[in-house]
């Protein structure tokens, strides 16, 4: 399926790059959540509930695969309007997933690291269960929006296995990275990196909804399909590098509807803006929530 009907598919390396960038930005989060969990059970030596950690990411890691095997072979086999028609609501369900994730990140990484230990001290005292569950949650809800974000791609590259390979060797890079910040080898600004890949996704969420007005207008559920804002088709060649990276990243096409350009503007405003908003420090007087003084990353 490619309701976007750009032309050839994107190269090997658009996918590559695209979806592996992806992948080391959640993999990191991810992994970011997992090193505040170990070092906590290692700092308040309770080792014996690292197992039930690791089932939890595992648990988590297992259900983003069969996520992303269902948006992405799913969708990639399925043929006229029906396919376009999931895809625009599939890719309209990304876009607010992936825009609550990039907001709510920014707001809370100052304080999920003592939030996440409290939850697992109330997790330990509940029972091995809620280890499971409490590590499945904190990682899952980063892979359910890693592989939303893939739909895009799904989209764009009719089944081709490069996304899922790209993917993969970002969160393998995510979890070499993380451990090397566990071992404290390496040092990263996690304020600038999560600025300048945030507002990466925010440009391929912006794409995305674009993409998704096209898909419902081609279904006729949005009006305007023939009512095109600007065609440089003509001078515009799809199958070149930037013409793949465009189209494999952010969905962009050389004849967009005005609804198209409107909506891929007004997100992009609205919700950069909001990113880049500067956060509201937490009031110095307010008492610090009660946690292990050992338990620190």
């Amino acid at each position: 399926m490619n309701l976007a009907d750009t032309g050839s598919a994107p190269s090997v390396g658009t996918q590559l790059f695209g979806s592996g960038l992806i992948g080391l930005r959640e993999g990191l989060e991810a992994g970011i959540v997992v090193m505040i969990l170990v070092a906590f059970l290692v700092k308040s030596d309770r080792r014996d509930a690292l197992k039930w950690v690791w089932l939890g990411v595992g648990a988590a890691v297992a259900m983003v695969l069969i996520i992303f095997a269902a948006i992405h072979y799913g969708t990639s086999t399925l043929t006229g309007l029906t396919a376009e028609a999931i895809a625009g609501v599939t890719s309209l369900a990304a876009v607010v997933i992936v825009t609550f994730m990039v907001l709510w990140m920014k707001k809370a990484a100052a304080s999920i690291s003592g939030e996440l230990r409290q939850s697992m001290t109330r997790a330990l005292e509940v029972g091995a269960g809620a280890v499971v569950l409490l590590s499945f949650l904190a990682v899952g809800r980063e892979g359910v929006e890693t592989a939303l974000l893939m739909v895009g791609y799904a989209e764009n590259t009719s089944g081709s296995n490069w996304p899922l390979i790209g993917l993969i060797i970002g969160v393998v890079g995510a979890v070499a990275l993380t451990v090397l910040l566990y071992q404290g080898t390496v040092r990263i600004n996690f304020q600038k990196f999560f600025t300048y890949t945030g507002a990466f996704l925010v440009f391929v969420a912006a794409g995305m909804f674009a993409y998704a007005i096209r898909a419902l207008q081609t279904v006729n559920w949005i009006p305007g399909l023939s009512n095109i804002a600007f065609d440089i088709t003509d001078h515009y060649d799809q199958t070149s590098w930037y013409g793949t990276v465009l189209a494999g990243i952010f969905n962009f096409r050389p004849d967009p509807t005005v609804l198209q350009v409107t909506g891929w503007a007004a997100y992009l405003v609205i919700v950069m803006t909001a990113f880049l908003w500067p956060t509201r420090r937490e009031n110095p007087a307010t008492p610090p929530a009660p946690t292990p003084t050992s338990a620190t990353v």
